[in-house]
């Protein structure tokens, strides 16, 4: 998927990310203010969390809950400076457990990450619209 998108368009993206990725682990990668909480967001309300969804800068990690009695785990390593934060707050155990984390600022556990991550870059464009790219 490359597409460039809109505020109104976030139902559909996070509908088209839920229902063709192949792994639940999500990588947001961008610059600060490109939307990658407000994506996050999006997701967490189409897979039915019923939580207040807000970025977890300070406390590393949310867990959410979905009306279906799964767990949605939103990460973000904004203020890691070294991986053993991470693995001291035991990143592995959420990674490996088969429920979605959805990680903003992934390149600062880069080396804890599963292989089969799904990547989603955003960026913004020039006439204020944001650009999509799933690897």
């Amino acid at each position: 998927m490359n597409k460039n998108y809109s505020l109104k368009d976030l139902p559909e993206i996070a509908h088209t990310i839920i229902t063709s990725v192949k792994n639940k682990t999500l990588l947001f990668y961008g610059e600060m203010g490109v939307g990658k909480t407000t994506l996050i967001k999006e997701i967490c309300k189409t897979l039915g969390v019923l939580d207040n969804i807000s970025s977890p800068t300070f406390s590393l990690v949310n867990e959410y809950q979905t009306s279906k009695e799964e767990k949605v785990f939103h990460f973000d390593f904004y203020r890691i400076e070294d991986e053993n934060e991470a693995l001291d707050m035991g990143i592995e155990d959420y990674l490996y457990n088969n429920n979605w984390c959805l990680i903003e600022w992934p390149e600062n556990v880069e080396n804890l990450l599963p292989l089969e991550s799904v990547a989603i870059h955003l960026s913004t464009l020039e006439d204020g619209h944001r650009n999509i790219q799933l690897k």
